[in-house]
């Protein structure tokens, strides 16, 4: 079955099916990185269970950098085989300073562990500054409520928060 065009579709008072579809990577190599069809339930729940709530609690705008990767595009950027993002349960996000109103992104962080039912925080940070959160939500099974941290893209720790 060919894939759909849902891209317009508004997923919540803040989210649209479209910023989990931006892709750099694909936009570059012409690769189609819309979300199939069957993977917008697992979208609309991580949206439903953790971002719109957080967004809604903090009232500044939450930014996706990758939300679902199609195979090819997680291949290219070297996410991992199982990866969340491909079944439409992740998201890397952000917040922009001038935006935060004072929040920053670890706020946003102990916001998730303490008020949602999540299934993995991974706090990154790279050493020219940029961060994120990549968080996950899935209604396969219980949530792990596994917390991370990676400052290197290559090594993951348990971290308190």
């Amino acid at each position: 079955m060919a894939k759909q065009e849902f891209s317009a579709m508004r997923i919540s008072k803040n989210f649209t099916l479209k910023e989990f579809e931006v892709s750099n990577t694909a936009e570059k190599l012409g690769i189609d990185n819309r979300v199939p069809a069957k993977l917008v339930p697992s979208v609309k729940a991580l949206v439903d269970e953790i971002l719109q709530p957080i967004r809604d609690k903090v009232e500044i705008p939450i930014h996706i950098s990758s939300g679902y990767r199609c195979k090819q595009v997680n291949t290219i950027n070297h996410g991992a085989a199982s990866s969340q993002h491909m079944k439409g349960e992740a998201a890397d996000i952000y917040i922009i300073p001038m935006e935060a109103k004072g929040w920053t992104l670890w706020d946003i962080a102990k916001l998730i562990v303490r008020f949602t039912d999540f299934d993995q925080l991974i706090y990154e940070s790279r050493p020219n500054g940029s961060k994120w959160i990549h968080v996950s939500y899935t209604t396969k099974r219980a949530n792990r409520h596994s917390k991370l941290r990676c400052k290197d893209g290559k090594h993951y720790y348990q971290m308190e928060i």
